[in-house]
């Protein structure tokens, strides 16, 4: 697989979360569907904060590094880079939403993935 068509992949799969991204915050009333609808808002919130990630990651690594090889050779990490701050924006939220978010506990979070 070229660079190329991975980074046409992950875009493709990008707007097709973002979609269902938007499909879940329109037509879901959290207070109606319980369990079911934040399972579906954070998964899909999972998927769209993933994409987004690896495609700036990726770019950053392309910019930085200069030939392809070596974009290349970076998609692993920032495959991971991307995960793992999409899982710290989700766990945020989900601190957010149950009132429990403070600055500490941010720090806490994020020291707990990238430390």
């Amino acid at each position: 697989m070229t660079l190329r068509s991975y980074l046409w992949g992950m875009r493709v799969s990008t707007v097709f979360a973002l979609a269902g991204w938007a499909l879940v915050v329109l037509y879901i009333d959290p207070e109606k569907s319980g369990a079911v609808g934040q399972l579906l808002f954070y998964g899909s919130a999972f998927l769209l904060f993933a994409g987004l990630s690896i495609l700036f990651f990726t770019r950053l690594g392309k910019k930085s590094d200069g030939p392809e090889e070596v974009a290349v050779a970076h998609i692993g990490t920032s495959f991971r880079q991307g995960i793992l701050l999409s899982i710290l924006v989700l766990i945020l939220l989900f601190f957010q939403e149950k009132g429990i978010l403070t600055w500490w506990d941010g720090l806490l979070v994020v020291a707990g993935i990238y430390g």
